[in-house]
C-alpha cells in the first residue's frame, strides 16, 4: 500500500523531557490513523512538524515524496487542516471566512460545503469571533473539506462538539475515506478511534509507544466474560475447572475468565452444571489493550 505520509525519526527537542523523540511512522494511502495520547503526549508537536509548521532538529518527514518543511508550500495543496487551536482571519461571518477559503483556493461550487454546513447544523452567519468552541470546529472542519483535499490531518477536531455532532462528525469521516481520501486525526477519546480507525497509533511522553492494527481488536480470538453465581459452592466448584481466570471476587462469587472464541460453546455446556445468576461479555477496548501494553512495559523496565 503506498504511503502518503512518512515520519523518519523526527525529534523535536524543547528541553525537561518536553517534546517528540524519534517519533517514525506512515500514513497509508485511503486509510485513517487514528493518534491517542493524553494532553501533552507530543500530539500536536508531531502534527506541526508535519505540516511545515515547525522544523524537526533531526529527521526528515516525506508527503508525496516532498519534504514537509523545505516543500511546505507545495505539500499543503495537498492537505485539509484542523487545528487544535483555531484562530479565524479578521473577518466577520462564518460565511465571509469559507468564501474567501473558497476564492483563494479556486473553487466556484460549493455545493458539497453547503451540506457539511447543513448536517453539522453550522450556523455561517454568525460572527467568526464569538463563535462557541463547537461552532469554530465547525467551520474549520468545512473550511478543510472545500477544496477536497487527498490528505485530512485533524488535531482534536471533536473537542467541543455535542455527542449527536461527534456521530455526525465521524459519519463524515467514514464517507470521506469511502472516497479515498487519507486521513490523520488525534484525539484523547479512544471510544472515537475504535469507531472509524483502521490503525491507531499511541504516543506517550514524546515517543510512540505502539501502533495496532483495529482488527487485533475487533477480531480478537479470545474473549473475556464475566460469571456470577448464586452459591458459594458452585463458585468454588467453578475455580477447579480448567478455565484461565484473570479475576476472583470471592465476596460476590464472581469470576472472570478469558477464552479461545471457539471454545465458548463449552463453556455454556459446563455452566449447565452450575446455578448461575448471570454471564456477560467484557468487551475488550483499544483503552483496555493500550493501558496493558503501557503495563507490561513498566513491568519489563523494572525486571
Amino acid at each position: 500500500m503506498e504511503n502518503l505520509i512518512e515520519v523518519s525519526h523526527i525529534t523535536k527537542d524543547y528541553g525537561d523531557n518536553k517534546g517528540i523523540f524519534d517519533v517514525s511512522f506512515e500514513l497509508r494511502k485511503g486509510e485513517i490513523l487514528g493518534f491517542v495520547g493524553a494532553n501533552g503526549a507530543g500530539k500536536t508537536t508531531t502534527i506541526r512538524n508535519i505540516m511545515g509548521f515547525l522544523k524537526p532538529d533531526s529527521g526528515n518527514i516525506k508527503i508525496k515524496n516532498l519534504d514537509s518543511w523545505q516543500e511546505a508550500e507545495k505539500t499543503k495543496k495537498y492537505i485539509g487542516y484542523v487545528p487544535g487551536e483555531i484562530a479565524f482571519p479578521d473577518l466577520k461571518t462564518g460565511t465571509e471566512f469559507l468564501k474567501s477559503q473558497a476564492e483563494f483556493c479556486g473553487i466556484t461550487d460549493l455545493s458539497y460545503a453547503n451540506e457539511i454546513t447543513k448536517r453539522l447544523q453550522l450556523d455561517t452567519s454568525a460572527n467568526l469571533k464569538r463563535m462557541s468552541k463547537g461552532m469554530k470546529q465547525k467551520t474549520a472542519l468545512v473550511s478543510a473539506l472545500l477544496s477536497n483535499p487527498e490528505i485530512l490531518i485533524l488535531d482534536e477536531p471533536t473537542t467541543g462538539l455535542d455527542p449527536l455532532m461527534r456521530v455526525s462528525f465521524l459519519n463524515i469521516l467514514s464517507e470521506e475515506k469511502k472516497k479515498g481520501k487519507t486521513i490523520l486525526i488525534s484525539s484523547h477519546l479512544y471510544e472515537e478511534l475504535e469507531k472509524i480507525a483502521d490503525r491507531v497509533m499511541l504516543i506517550d511522553k514524546g515517543k510512540i509507544i505502539n501502533i495496532t492494527d483495529m482488527n487485533e481488536i475487533r477480531n480478537r480470538p479470545v474473549a473475556d466474560f464475566k460469571i456470577e453465581f448464586n452459591s458459594k459452592e458452585d463458585y468454588e466448584k467453578f475455580l477447579l475447572l480448567d478455565y484461565k481466570i484473570t479475576r476472583k471476587q470471592s465476596q460476590y462469587n464472581q469470576v472472570t475468565i478469558n477464552i479461545d472464541k471457539k471454545d465458548i460453546q463449552k463453556l455454556f455446556k459446563d455452566l449447565k452444571n452450575f446455578d448461575v445468576k448471570f454471564i456477560s461479555e467484557v468487551k475488550y477496548t483499544l483503552e483496555k489493550h493500550f493501558i496493558k501494553i503501557i503495563e507490561n512495559q513498566k513491568e519489563n523496565k523494572n525486571d
